[in-house]
């Protein structure tokens, strides 16, 4: 079997001095609100190690290598801003999408999807209603969710839409398998991964969730890919928490997202 590339992606939000303009307002977002400076100050140390971010349809993930790509969830406001310093720089990102909130005080509206689209940038599904816990759903509603998305997606941008990242960032087998079978080839996860896998025709990637406390030297050193082995075996004691202590996840999650945040 062909050995598929290795791909270190990076896994934002908001970029902005104003962390109320822009995306989700419960307090588990906030972590990952960015100020313009020091977002710039990470894309700087991607830069020097000569990393061109690369959009994962343009990758052959038959053939090995070495990737580097960026991405954006929820469809805040602020991604116009981000989109503009990509191409400023002549990069590509990947712009994930909660269609439910398209239009509403803090994100994006159908224009400005469009807009990052013309610029060169993937846009893509980051479901229709953001589940908390994705992988707590049902088949059948985990399905709708991409669904929906999809449909409302491909109608703003007039192609299909295929790539989406994993909303709340909790997986499962099974939650892996109905991304499949709701049609996406590409799906983003929160497990800092570097190598892809193929789940029922699509392919699965990890990401490094960057925090606004993020060391700018942090992300330095995964884009050489040094230091992913420490980030899984972090993000492998967290999951081992989630699920021995499902009940009090749960309170933590809605401890961490207002009523009404999450549609």
């Amino acid at each position: 079997m062909p050995r598929p590339p290795r791909i270190a992606s990076f896994g934002f939000h908001e970029v902005t001095d104003d962390p109320a303009a822009s995306g989700f307002q419960r307090p588990a977002a906030r972590p990952f609100k960015h100020t313009r400076a020091a977002f710039a100050e990470l894309l700087d140390q991607i830069a020097v190690r000569r990393m061109v971010p690369a959009r994962v349809t343009d990758v052959d993930f038959e053939r090995p290598g070495r990737h580097l790509m960026l991405t954006f969830d929820d469809g805040g406001k602020s991604a116009v801003h981000v989109c503009d310093e990509l191409s400023g720089r002549g990069w590509y990102g990947h712009f994930f999408v909660v269609t439910g909130v398209i239009g509403t005080p803090g994100f994006l509206d159908a224009d400005e999807i469009r807009y990052i689209r013309t610029r060169g940038h993937v846009v893509g599904t980051h479901s229709h209603t953001h589940p908390d816990i994705f992988r707590d759903l049902s088949p059948a509603r985990m399905a709708d969710e991409w669904r929906v998305s999809r449909d409302i997606l491909t109608g703003i941008l007039g192609e299909p839409c295929t790539v989406g990242s994993v909303p709340g960032g909790d997986i499962s087998p099974l939650a892996l398998r109905a991304t499949a079978a709701a049609g996406l080839r590409y799906l983003f996860t929160s497990e800092p991964w570097v190598t892809p896998r193929a789940v029922d025709g699509c392919w699965v990637l990890g990401r490094f969730g960057a925090k606004a406390g993020t060391a700018p030297a942090v992300i330095g050193a995964l884009t050489e890919f040094r230091g992913w082995g420490r980030a899984l075996a972090v993000r492998h004691l967290k999951n081992l928490a989630r699920r021995g202590l499902p009940a009090l996840y749960r309170l933590y999650v809605r401890q961490t997202t207002r009523p009404g945040e999450a549609l």
